[in-house]
């Protein structure tokens, strides 16, 4: 979500004549950072002391530090550097165009956005000149639609950095996604931090809009993040009836133990997980399911940690995206007994990726020999003539073509699998 209203402010300043440059060309640098693990917050604090020794003989480039992490650390990153001159929070970031003209333009003042209302919202007009955001991929784009959580998990920063959930109206969104197809994109991620919730302030409902969505020009579609009590059946079936819906989910579990279930504040328990995974499979074949999983959370005891390893093997992931458990400052969890020593939490980290990147290989091998339809989105990280793209269940797939690939659709079969991704050649 930090990347798309990057993008938002990227493209508005662009439409109000700032240029974009490289950082050692620049007289104003905005951070936009995330704020949900400890690491990221400490990455943002040596980011900006990277710029003492600039300030100290050139006072320049100024510094604007936005979302998340601003949010959580503006005040303090304010009063500690000299080219901190603007922090805004992720609600306030329609304040933002004007504001960073009026600390460029007065270099005695400083302005803080920082959201004290947690309802209140000052959205980003990006119409100027009646078009679609900026962004890195020309072929593929997010769209907001909704800002803000009120579930209020003990371990989560999210509601006291982002706010209360509301809905983006849906034309709005409608609008946002004709821009972004005239402009060439063929696949669109809508992003929520609970999409599932979505509608249910303005009387609507996540199935309604993700049929509404599938119908417009777009060639994928995908969606993150559904938490687990508010994925139901209606959404499945639309999915299932879509072809244009990717047969791709995120279904954060967070953990297989009922009883740090509970401590998290997670309104299901395991039982509940299994059978909206059963629920999903049984319509959509080759379902893509990802999850999110902490281990060490506080008071997580032998049994608790084994409950999660059984929920890996239950259901077979394609992909986990854990973490070690981390005490975020203001919530619940971080004040809780039982703090499991810190190296505790990392060998359980590494025991749970050892067992689930066995499983993910296993679940890649069986794609060998299998030929899918790829969006060529971009060049591979490494080797030369080589194009990345992903499979509709999400699996990164690397292989040997031309550049003018780029942005087309073109059959990819799988020759060869490892955990991280997929190898392949072109099929004509």
């Amino acid at each position: 979500m930090n990347v798309y209203d990057a993008d938002k402010v990227r493209t508005v300043l662009t439409f109000r004549g700032w240029q974009e440059v490289p950082e050692d060309d620049a007289e104003l640098v905005i951070i936009t950072g995330c704020s949900v693990r400890a690491k990221a917050e400490q990455k943002v604090w040596s980011e900006l002391g990277r710029y003492e020794n600039s300030w100290k003989k050139n006072q320049s480039p100024v510094v604007a530090l936005t979302g998340c992490v601003a949010q959580r650390l503006g005040k303090k990153a304010l009063s500690r550097f000299n080219w901190v001159r603007l922090v805004s929070g992720p609600r306030h970031i329609g304040l933002l165009p004007n504001s960073l003209e009026k600390i460029m333009a007065d270099p005695k003042i400083k302005i803080s956005l920082l959201d004290d209302d947690p309802r209140e919202f000052f959205n980003l007009d990006f119409d100027e000149g009646n078009t679609a955001i900026l962004r890195e991929n020309k072929y593929k784009a997010y769209v907001t639609i909704a800002h803000g959580c009120d579930n209020f998990c003990t371990y989560c920063i999210v509601p006291h950095v982002r706010g209360r959930f509301v809905s983006r109206q849906p034309d709005e969104i409608f609008n946002e996604i004709d821009f972004l197809i005239s402009d060439g994109v063929k696949e669109i991620t809508l992003l929520g931090q609970n999409v599932n919730s979505y509608g249910r302030d303005i009387n609507l409902n996540f199935a309604w809009l993700l049929k509404k969505v599938s119908e417009m020009n777009l060639k994928r579609i995908r969606f993150v993040t559904s938490l687990p009590q508010d994925f139901n059946i209606d959404i499945v079936d639309v999915m299932a009836a879509r072809e244009n819906i990717c047969p791709s989910l995120n279904l954060p579990i967070q953990s297989g133990s009922n009883r740090i279930l509970k401590l998290m504040n997670r309104k299901y328990n395991r039982d509940e997980y299994f059978e909206k995974v059963n629920m999903t499979r049984e319509k959509i074949h080759d379902l893509g399911l990802t999850t999110d999983l902490i281990v060490g959370f506080p008071g997580e005891t032998e049994q608790d940690f084994e409950d999660s390893l059984d929920a890996l093997k239950t259901v077979k992931f394609d992909l986990v995206h854990s973490a070690a458990y981390s005490e975020r400052e203001g919530t619940p969890a971080a004040t809780m007994q039982g703090a499991l020593p810190v190296e505790t939490r990392l060998k359980r980290l590494d025991t749970l990726n050892k067992i689930q990147d066995g499983i993910t290989l296993e679940i890649n091998k069986n794609l060998v020999g299998r030929t899918f339809e790829i969006l060529v989105d971009g060049d591979a990280p490494k080797g030369e003539n080589l194009l990345q793209g992903r499979t509709p269940s999400d699996k990164v797939v690397i292989f040997e073509g031309a550049k003018n690939l780029l942005g087309k659709f073109i059959n990819v079969k799988i020759t060869e699998a490892e955990a991280w991704c997929l190898h392949g050649e072109v099929i004509e």
